[in-house]
């Protein structure tokens, strides 16, 4: 039996969270779901200037079930460029709330052009490009992490 690429990726993002079903908020993963189901990534947290400055830069590859979350003092109109990034990535821009309200999909390694979040956001989530595509991740589902500003958020820690 062949399994889809999407299945195959769905069941690795899933698979690795399985054991921690219960979910509980960590500070080294982020929980996303949505209509198109439910993933866990394992990430690394960027919430301090120099942090949000170097990113995902000069990394020749990332593992398919990781990512960084940006997580800004403010909430904000913002804005990204690939310099010095050598992998594509996805940009899920994300509300205070913890809502996605924009996916910039496949972002092109080295490209300077400022990729906008076209909105204010107050988190940014960099996953492998094209991923959230394979996934079915669109706007409008609910990113859970302890950084989230748990009063409003749209799927708090405690729930």
């Amino acid at each position: 039996m062949k399994m889809s690429l999407r299945a195959a990726v769905l069941l690795g993002v899933v698979f690795a969270s399985t054991q921690v079903a219960a979910d509980t908020c960590r500070d080294d993963a982020v929980t996303l779901r949505g209509d198109w189901g439910q993933a866990r990534f394992s990430v690394e947290v960027a919430d301090d200037r120099r942090e949000r400055a170097i990113g995902l830069m000069n990394r020749d590859h990332m593992p398919t079930s990781a990512g960084m979350l940006f997580v800004f003092d403010r909430t904000e109109p913002v804005s990204f460029w690939m310099e010095n990034t050598l992998i594509p990535l996805d940009m899920l821009f994300i509300a205070e709330n913890g809502e996605v309200v924009h996916i910039h999909s496949n972002a092109q390694p080295l490209d300077r052009t400022p990729i906008g979040s076209g909105q204010p956001v107050r988190y940014v989530l960099e996953i492998n490009g094209g991923l959230a595509a394979r996934m079915g991740i669109t706007e409008g589902s609910a990113l859970r992490h302890p950084s989230i500003l748990q009063e409003g958020a749209v799927w708090p820690c405690d729930g």
